[in-house]
């Protein structure tokens, strides 16, 4: 075989444009799925015609190795968090050594793991338990003294703020608790234990980086703006790109650095998202993978560069890029539904297009069909990119999307079986 070929490893989403980025160079891009069919959260980003071919991943691992191997491809990319562990896996069969580290897999996709790591690293982190018993949880709390503070209950597995919930000083954490336990997260993963948390807080960032043979370059920070509905916590509303030249991207990329060693990243993309506290920082989580959603493209408005164009230039040019330059002011903003109900008149987010910062818009669903309320990344109608000279001209047009956000009309209605999302508008 004399072409080139990348395996991306459940590309949905943004991860989706390796694809694009890597055939501009001259390499195909070939998918692998981890699971049989396309999972369902992701069902509605899922474009099998950006790949040459389309693999399954069965469960034989030998058999997917065979596989993987006749492509002869450049590197192994996890595209979700879904796709970390068989990406580590795969590597390490293809290219022993040269990835991340194989025995701490487990500690960049599953939180518990990934916290004792941070432990056993000396890395600062809220306190922490696994558990599918109550009475050992109730016992837990007691002992660190958590048991009148604020909590953060949390499927070990998933992501986009899937399921988070945050239980108030005082209030009972047990019905939090017995939702979460036995249900079954955004990837189709039954939550057989719950994460408990102490509440860390704070102002959250991103940080988005590349490594290359254990070295951290950092690509972006970002601050994120979230909100809270009811128990639900983590709601995205917005996210700012810093400028190098910021007091905090210094401490925040630090910090990142420790994070990176205590679970092993030592080569490829990683997000980490942290909570700036009155005592420093705390992971939230980190994922070793690309940033997601629309956070390419708001990377590189901002900064002229993103995690998939440094992964194309690595692999292809053998560059290695260690910081970053904030060009211009960038936001992005995600769109929310206070209620579920039948999304009318949609069209009303086109007049985004006609303010001066406007730069792209990502719709998640036509007009006609049933949208959820707002709870998680999984849940927005979609996001609008920002960028512009000044600050200023970026929250006057912040301003504007929050009015044509509040008049999207919305009528109540339950949810029709047959209707799903049809995919994301974005332009």
């Amino acid at each position: 075989m004399t072409e080139r070929q990348v395996i991306l490893v459940d590309p949905y989403a943004g991860a989706a444009d390796y694809a694009d980025a890597f055939r501009a160079r001259g390499v195909t891009p070939v998918a692998v799925l981890t699971t049989p069919t396309p999972l369902p959260a992701y069902h509605h980003t899922w474009a099998p015609d950006r790949f040459h071919t389309v693999h399954h991943h069965t469960g034989d691992l030998a058999a997917l190795v065979r596989t993987v191997r006749a492509h002869d491809p450049l590197a192994v990319i996890p595209g979700n968090e879904s796709g970390v562990l068989l990406s580590d896996a795969l590597t390490q069969e293809l290219w022993p050594g040269t990835g991340n580290d194989p025995e701490l897999s487990e500690a960049r996709r599953d939180k518990w793991p990934m916290a004792r790591a941070l432990e056993r690293a000396g890395v600062p982190h809220p306190r922490t338990l696994s558990t599918a018993d109550e009475e050992e949880a109730a016992n837990w709390l007691r002992e660190t003294g958590l048991t009148s503070r604020a909590l953060v209950l949390k499927p070990r597995r998933s992501g986009g703020t899937d399921a988070v919930r945050k239980v108030e000083p005082g209030e009972d954490w047990r019905p939090s608790f017995r939702a979460l336990l036995g249900s079954v997260n955004r990837f189709g993963l039954p939550n057989d234990t719950v994460l408990l948390q102490e509440f860390a807080a704070g102002t959250e960032f991103a940080v988005d980086t590349y490594s290359v043979d254990g070295e951290l370059g950092i690509v972006s920070v970002a601050q994120y703006t979230k909100s809270t509905r009811a128990d639900r916590i983590g709601i995205y509303d917005a996210v700012d790109y810093l400028s190098p030249d910021d007091p905090r991207v210094a401490q925040l990329g630090a910090y990142t650095r420790d994070v990176a060693r205590a679970v092993g990243i030592r080569t490829g993309c990683a997000h980490t998202e942290i909570m700036l506290t009155e005592d420093g920082p705390r992971l939230v989580e980190t994922a070793a993978r690309l940033a997601g959603s629309c956070l390419q493209h708001s990377a590189r408005l901002a900064t002229g560069d993103c995690q998939i164009d440094r992964t194309v230039r690595h692999l292809l040019d053998g560059e290695f890029t260690r910081g970053f330059v904030r060009e211009r002011p960038t936001r992005v903003l995600w769109l929310s539904a206070p209620h579920a109900g039948t999304l009318r008149g949609g069209t009303v987010l086109d007049e985004a297009r006609e303010l001066p910062t406007f730069q792209r818009l990502g719709r998640a669903y036509p007009d006609g069909a049933h949208v959820p309320r707002t709870e998680d990344l999984f849940t927005s109608l979609g996001w609008v990119l920002l960028a512009g000279d000044t600050e200023s001209a970026v929250d006057a047009d912040t301003a504007a999307v929050r009015d044509i956000e509040s008049r999207l009309p919305i009528e109540p209605s339950p949810p029709n079986p047959r209707q799903s999302r049809t995919g994301w508008e974005s332009c």
